[in-house]
């Protein structure tokens, strides 16, 4: 039987300055970010419309912001509210993790609608550019957390190959390395689905809205092997709190998909 590494949280301590692996997944995310945004708007059409390096640097700056601030805010908001209500303080401790996808996702939109509107763009345009660039940092991010043992799967057959032991859920059940399962899903596989369909000029709209749907129908799948928060469980219709949120995502993506072909296909 497998059992989680239980690596130090602390990458690297110099004197009193400690630096988390959490830390490092997350700078990862924004590095690889930079980078194939920086190959994105070497495309044509992307070139010929005004995108430079530079605008992905200051999208950079402005998702940083989004994600930290919305994915905070929203795992206080939806996940742990009376919690955080009693211990205010510890919203701060971020390195503790608990960061929310969908807080994020928020976050990240408003920045970009604030982005959109200083430079005279389409919000759209924008989040069309941006979208393929998301999954790898997603993945990423997953890796975090499978290094710090949190949001662990529900319990496997043992016989499973990989099954796993968390200590950290305080019980020696053989579980799914969910974090592993959506750094495949939402991460990898949407990257790569996500990348080769923005290879080529799209409707504005369509590579936003495959994302919403992409990212919304794998997280649903992956939440089935994910342990519902403790002080959560399953909600209505024993569908976890991240596949209520998701839903909501599918839905919308769908809507901009079939909008934006629907509006090329009148002109």
């Amino acid at each position: 039987m497998l059992v989680h590494p239980q690596f130090d949280p602390v990458a690297i301590a110099i004197g009193p300055i400690q630096i988390h692996w959490y830390g490092l997944t997350y700078l990862l995310a924004f590095g690889l970010f930079l980078w194939l945004g920086a190959r994105r708007v070497r495309y044509p059409w992307l070139a010929g419309a005004g995108w430079t390096r530079r605008d992905i640097e200051d999208l950079l700056f402005y998702g940083v912001l989004g994600v930290i601030l919305g994915g905070r805010i929203g795992y206080v908001l939806f996940y742990k509210p009376a919690y955080y209500a009693a211990h205010p303080l510890e919203m701060l401790a971020v390195w503790q993790g608990g960061m929310s996808f969908h807080g994020g996702l928020l976050g990240v939109l408003a920045a970009m609608a604030l982005f959109a509107r200083r430079r005279g763009r389409s919000f759209l345009q924008v989040t069309d550019v941006v979208a393929p660039c998301v999954p790898a940092g997603l993945a990423s991010g997953r890796i975090g957390n499978f290094i710090n043992g949190e949001l662990w799967g529900r319990a496997a057959d043992p016989s499973l190959p990989w099954a796993m032991i968390f200590p950290q859920s305080g019980t020696n059940i053989p579980r799914h390395p969910s974090q592993l399962y959506q750094f495949a899903l939402e991460g990898l596989l949407l990257f790569a689905l996500l990348w080769w369909y923005a290879a080529r000029p799209r409707p504005t709209g369509q590579v936003s809205g495959a994302f919403l749907f992409g990212y919304g129908v794998l997280r649903f799948i992956a939440e089935f092997f994910r342990e519902p928060d403790s002080f959560l469980g399953l909600r209505a219709l024993d569908l976890s709190q991240g596949q209520w949120l998701s839903l909501p995502m599918v839905a919308i993506g769908a809507w901009l998909w079939w909008r934006a072909g629907r509006a090329q296909s009148t002109r």
